[in-house]
């Protein structure tokens, strides 16, 4: 392999594969990249055996080839340089990299030890603009669980019907969803692991155009000009979480989302180790309030539109928070459905997204 690539187009497609690579002493392979030069194009994919990620950008060719270079190295060197080339020239298992005044040799892999990273044929297509799709997972990756207790929830359910896409999440402590209109008339209902919605997320952040799906053989693949992302799908059933979504509620209050969010930090500065506020709405106002037999108490207060009866329930600060930030109007919608069930959140104007929060006991 020798060829020559624009740093700066270097650097971008190892942000997007070096976070892949895994640090596993058992494969050392793993925390190596994949470079492969080939029409015009270089090729870098790293897999971490559950996620497989390739990036493309252009390269000036005169030797095509491939190795496995350790990614650390090569993404810190090119961090480094200045200059807007780069030159990558393979000898034997060694790559020679030349950026300016940098001249350095890598030790690496041979290529043909480095796992193949699978290619989906068949299977359901979905088109999806990527700005949308971005919207959908920015909405649920704080909801899925952390925890492997329930598999199913470890991931985000994606579900495709006539004209409409639905991401869901939950931890069974609060829970989202949101639609987005989709022409297309595919269908299917799958989970996506919680370890690729956040690649995703990241890897899409600043591109434009449209990122297909496709899911054969319980696995994943979304594809962009610039990237490819695979991954193993979770098994199971997820859970049927639309039972839950109330369908009523008691009181309907309509608040300034930023005037909210400050009034539960400021309370939040003296919540439990539970990290509990108390929301309290009347016809006036809206009360957050907090207290720690160690710190002390707070509240602070916001304008309240209150439709129905007055109400108080605790929360739990962080996942309150985590609902509003993704909430995308300036005025938030709050439901109270009943003691012991969700209080909920949606945007004022008539979008289809919806979070839940399970209110804490006592």
């Amino acid at each position: 392999m020798n060829i020559i690539v624009h740093r700066d187009n270097l650097d971008r497609a190892l942000g997007i594969v070096e976070r892949v690579t895994a640090k596993n002493a058992a494969l050392p392979i793993l925390s190596n990249i994949l470079l492969r030069a080939e029409n015009g194009h270089l090729f870098l994919s790293a897999t971490n055996l559950e996620i497989g990620v390739t990036a493309v950008i252009g390269a000036k060719t005169e030797k095509e080839g491939r190795i496995a270079v350790p990614g650390r190295i090569l993404s810190d060197l090119v961090r480094a340089s200045k200059t807007d080339t780069v030159s990558l020239m393979t000898n034997q298992n060694t790559l020679d990299v030349k950026a300016g005044e940098y001249k350095t040799s890598i030790l690496c892999f041979d290529a043909g030890e480095y796992p193949i990273i699978p290619k989906l044929d068949g299977g359901t297509v979905v088109n999806i603009p990527i700005h949308s799709f971005q919207s959908l997972l920015a909405v649920v990756a704080d909801s899925i669980s952390n925890s492997d207790a329930r598999p199913e929830l470890a991931g985000a359910l994606f579900r495709t019907e006539k004209n409409s896409i639905t991401l869901a999440a939950t931890d069974s402590f609060r829970l989202v969803e949101k639609n987005s209109p989709h022409t297309e008339d595919s269908k299917v209902s799958v989970i996506i692991p919680r370890s690729a919605v956040m690649e995703l997320l990241r890897i899409t952040t600043g591109l434009s155009g449209d990122v297909v799906l496709r899911i054969a053989s319980n696995q994943i693949a979304v594809s962009h000009p610039e990237f490819e992302l695979v991954s193993r799908l979770i098994d199971g059933k997820y859970p049927d979480y639309q039972k839950v979504i109330p369908d009523r509620s008691l009181s309907r209050v309509l608040v300034d989302k930023e005037e909210l969010m400050s009034a539960i930090r400021i309370a939040a500065l003296f919540s439990s180790s539970v990290s509990d506020v108390k929301i309290e709405c009347n016809d006036a106002a809206l009360l957050v309030s907090a207290r720690n037999a160690s710190r002390g108490e707070g509240q602070a207060s916001t304008k309240a539109n209150l439709k129905g009866d007055t109400f108080e329930i605790s929360l739990n600060h962080h996942y309150v928070m985590d609902g509003l930030k993704i909430i995308p109007t300036k005025n938030v919608v709050i439901e109270y459905t009943g003691k012991g069930s969700p209080f909920v959140l949606r945007p004022d104007d008539g979008d289809t997204l919806v979070y839940l929060v399970m209110p804490l006991r006592g």
